[in-house]
């Protein structure tokens, strides 16, 4: 009788991850597998993360991380990276130092799918993905998979992502052990903080103030979406040519101003958790006198984003998951970045200027083979916060990890003979 097929013990590093247990986790369900693993402390909220001995403080200055890097995959024989925000800076160089050395590298985020999903992928996410951009080859992947469960098992918890996050920085900024330690972070955290702290205690009458809008905006012709995304976030720092949404709206406004019809109407949705770094009401007002449209463009500080864009004839997103949302729901949408799903025939297709009067929506057959694929190779179901969903991400991310990543890389994918 022929033995079961045992895949061989790799050795795994873990640089940064989530804010939460998922890493700490992971570490242990892969090591039951018989795996090894190791980790990297980079900042002074890393070790509390990791609960396994033999962690490895980096403490030096950053012009000394390449040859440490490159020095520890040698040394450690390494065959995985996993980590989280593949384009921070340490992260750019260990992924480099990686490829140079024929080691699997392994991203994970929050999931293009949302809510209880979350990325678990080759190389990099968005403009870094390893999934193909060719309609044909998406079609051939998804033609044996199933269509996904997208009913919410798992709920995350937003309260502990916060104490999590701030008990994080108050260990890094008090760690005088790794004081050469540099950040990706755009902003100081406590401003952070209470700017997020500020926007939720106004949720409720932000969301009342979007559904007046809403009300008031019924019956007076098409509605089109910009969706803001988090300044901080890597998706448009990483993967588009935008310094900022002060950037995105001068852009988007003029395009809409001289392009789209007169009796269309432009809402302006801030991401839910923006830390009020910048008055985006105040600034979209001036931005949409500048350009002649201040009685077409509204702003939304709230809201049920299903609702709004339920009533939207198309969406405009740098690469937010909104965007994904909005195919899912078989909305025209325009990504200005280069997002996970800035395909021919998902997103519209031609100019920006030519979306306003001709939105056209995702080919049905290739959208149905887009979100199996995704969510079949991408994704795996769980949370970062909050049991059950963290218990069955760490789970799931270990079975597949220990298999190995599914293959649907290009440079990989034999096509199928016609």
């Amino acid at each position: 009788m022929s033995q079961p097929h045992i895949p061989p013990a790799k050795r795994f590093l873990f640089l940064q991850g989530p804010i939460s247990p998922f890493f700490d986790l992971l570490g242990r369900a892969l090591r039951a597998r018989g795996h090894a693993t190791f980790r990297i402390n980079l900042a002074g909220g890393d070790g509390a993360l990791w609960t396994a001995p033999g962690a490895t403080d980096f403490v030096r200055a950053p012009a000394e991380w390449p040859g440490f890097i490159a020095a520890y995959l040698d040394t450690h024989a390494i065959t995985d990276i996993v980590l989280l925000g593949e384009a921070r800076e340490y992260h750019i160089v260990a992924i480099a130092a990686a490829r140079a050395r024929g080691v699997r590298i392994a991203v994970t985020d929050f999931g293009y799918i949302r809510p209880d999903w979350i990325t678990l992928e080759h190389d990099g996410m968005n403009g870094a993905t390893a999934f193909p951009r060719d309609p044909a080859a998406i079609l051939r992947l998804a033609e044996p998979l199933g269509s996904p469960d997208l009913v919410v098992r798992y709920w995350d918890s937003f309260v502990n992502q916060a104490i999590l996050d701030i008990l994080y920085s108050l260990r890094t900024h008090l760690s005088w052990r790794f004081r050469a330690y540099t950040t990706h972070q755009l902003h100081h955290p406590l401003q952070i903080y209470l700017g997020m702290g500020l926007r939720l205690a106004l949720r409720s009458i932000a969301n009342r103030h979007a559904a007046k809008i809403m009300e008031d905006l019924r019956g007076q012709g098409p509605l089109f979406l910009l969706a803001l995304q988090m300044e901080t976030d890597f998706a448009i720092r990483a993967y588009s040519h935008y310094p900022d949404n002060d950037a995105v709206i001068e852009d988007v406004f003029a395009s809409f101003a001289a392009h789209a019809p007169a009796e269309a109407h432009l809402l302006v949705k801030v991401h839910p958790l923006d830390p009020f770094a910048k008055n985006w009401s105040r600034r979209v007002r001036a931005a949409a006198r500048r350009h002649g449209i201040a009685a077409r463009v509204a702003y939304l500080g709230g809201g049920n984003l299903g609702d709004i864009v339920e009533r939207c004839q198309g969406v405009v997103t740098v690469t937010s998951t909104v965007g994904l949302r909005a195919i899912v729901e078989r909305l025209p949408t325009f990504a200005l970045g280069d997002a996970l799903y800035r395909i021919p025939g998902i997103t519209s297709a031609g100019t920006l200027d030519a979306f306003w009067s001709n939105p056209q929506a995702p080919e049905p057959v290739l959208r149905e083979a887009f979100v199996r694929a995704i969510a079949h190779f991408l994704h795996i179901r769980g949370a970062f916060y909050r049991n059950p969903g963290l218990d069955a991400a760490a789970y799931a991310a270990a079975e597949r990890l220990s298999a190995g990543l599914p293959e649907y890389r290009s440079e990989v994918l034999t096509p199928r003979p016609a």
